[in-house]
């Protein structure tokens, strides 16, 4: 082979080797991307982070220079209530459920204290899924009760991190609560918002029942089969609701940090009536738009944010919706404002509507309402009435046997709340009921809303019907009783979807 020609060859090899190059290298790239951001030495003296417990976020670090923060998080184990009347001891990092929010910023130096009260039973450690180590610092922070552990990290990637106890059983950890989130702001910060909460999934495991009362004890059995008996947003039913909602105002922007501690469900996060204008799924910098559901995994996290428009009451859901209104999934953000009518009119006419059963359906209504103008109305004739009325307003949530969903909504059959309560029989209907109520002995704590679009004559028979039936008491309710009680009563808002 001549000279010319081993030089031939080696140029063809060499133009080979770099088209190879060419095209690996955008493979390689994402197999191996490079940490952006500040990463210099930390300036300026040592900063103590603010730590906040749920549903509240600590303040922007508004720092435009990396600095060493020194975080201390004490580990407790306390008893608290998980739900009305039923108490369960938490593993909690910071006394709360999820734990402390900590706040720093990508490029810090984080001197990271973690201390184990002297009254807890059990050693813990930490791992952030925010730090680059082995077991996210676990490996460094065993830590026995009444001892405190340290390590240091770079906070070398922006984002909303998970972290969690990791201490065998790491899911008896875990399902105990502890858990929360960890923010690692880009250098530049996050863009200016009017209000930021702090929420937290989690699913919880008990000996009892759901809402059965009493100290409720940790069932593993239930834990491995992954049958959880709660689903809550920050630790408790009701953590997030009523004087303890969250809040905002027309024209406000609302980001919700929002956590899964799981140890085993994912979530489908969802706010009733909102569109979440952003989210920056699974926590990290990648962004999706006009988002309706957004699916968190268990260990995971995503930042949604959106403009507050039109007042009222949003709920906040797994929209696994049977975690929700029935095992507690279930919060509320209340917003306060004027209202809007080109965005939402609100109810704008509110007819019953048969179709091609209307015909039969409505010929014992036609009878009862013809023989009460006579003055000829008989109380057969508005329990016939009232079976009807019954059937297409009521039966859907009291079943047509009148024995209504157990734990959810209550009976009319046999009721010894019906009996008891004939009087304010008109006023429930008009003016709705939300809250506990106790029905042949059983709890129920669901919403009926108001059923003031029935009129009276409506009302007096669909009650008429009910009394007359299933074994309750009898009687009769008339269309002046109703008038009487609608005087009385306040107008009560529409239950919400």
């Amino acid at each position: 082979m001549n000279a010319r020609t081993k030089i031939a060859g080696l140029l063809r090899a060499s133009q080979a080797l770099a088209l190879v190059a060419a095209l690996c290298a955008p493979l390689l790239s994402l197999a191996a991307p490079k940490a952006t951001g500040d990463f210099g030495p930390p300036k300026g003296a040592p900063i103590k982070a603010v730590l906040t417990s749920p549903p509240f976020v600590p303040p922007p670090t508004n720092r435009n220079y990396p600095a060493k923060v020194i975080v201390d998080l004490e580990v407790v184990e306390k008893t608290m209530q998980i739900s009305e009347g039923v108490n369960y001891t938490f593993w909690t990092f910071g006394g709360s459920v999820p734990g402390s929010f900590i706040r720093v910023r990508q490029g810090d130096t984080v001197e990271f204290h973690l201390k184990n009260h002297p009254n807890s039973k059990m050693p813990h450690n930490i791992d952030l899924h925010g730090v680059t180590g082995p077991g996210g610092g676990a490996a460094s922070s065993f830590t026995a009760p009444g001892h405190e552990s340290q390590f240091t990290f770079k906070a070398l990637n922006e984002g909303i991190y998970v972290y969690h106890c990791a201490t065998a059983p790491v899911g008896m950890h875990v399902a105990n609560g502890m858990y929360g989130l960890i923010l690692v702001e880009p250098p530049q910060g996050l863009p200016k918002v009017d209000r930021e909460y702090y929420v937290m999934q989690g699913d919880f495991y008990t000996l009892g029942k759901y809402r059965e009362k009493g100290h409720q004890p940790f069932d593993m059995e239930k834990a491995i089969d992954e049958k959880p008996t709660y689903v809550l947003f920050n630790g408790a039913e009701g953590a997030l609701t009523g004087d303890k909602a969250i809040t905002a105002k027309v024209g406000e922007t609302v980001r919700l940090y929002i956590g899964n501690g799981g140890p085993n469900l994912v979530s489908s996060f969802h706010v009733i009536g909102a569109i979440f204008d952003q989210v920056r799924f699974e926590g990290g910098t990648n962004v999706q738009k006009n988002v309706q559901t957004t699916l968190i995994p268990a260990g995971g996290a995503a930042i949604a944010t959106f403009k507050a428009q039109v007042p009222g009451s949003y709920v906040m859901v797994d929209h696994s919706i049977f975690r929700a209104f029935n095992k507690g999934a279930l919060a509320i953000l209340k917003i306060e404002g004027k209202e809007d009518k080109k965005i939402y009119s609100g109810k704008e006419l509110d007819a019953v509507y048969l179709g091609d059963r209307a015909g039969p359906n409505l010929a014992a209504v036609t009878t009862a309402t013809k023989n009460a103008e006579e003055g000829t109305l008989t109380v057969k004739d508005q329990i016939k009435a009232g079976e009807q009325l019954f059937a297409g307003t009521c039966s859907v949530c009291h079943q047509s046997n009148g024995e209504g969903l157990a734990g959810v909504f209550p009976p009319l059959a046999k009721s010894d709340f019906i009996a008891s309560e004939v009087k304010r029989l008109a006023n429930i209907v008009l003016g709705g009921l939300s809250g506990k109520v106790t029905v042949n002995g059983k709890d129920y704590n669901s919403v009926m809303p108001p059923m003031n679009q029935l009129n009276d004559d409506e009302v007096a028979n669909i009650l008429t019907y009910v009394l007359n039936s299933w074994g309750n008491p009898g009687g009769s309710i008339s269309t002046e009783d109703v008038k009487k009680a609608r005087a009385g009563t306040a107008p009560a808002k529409q239950a919400e979807h």
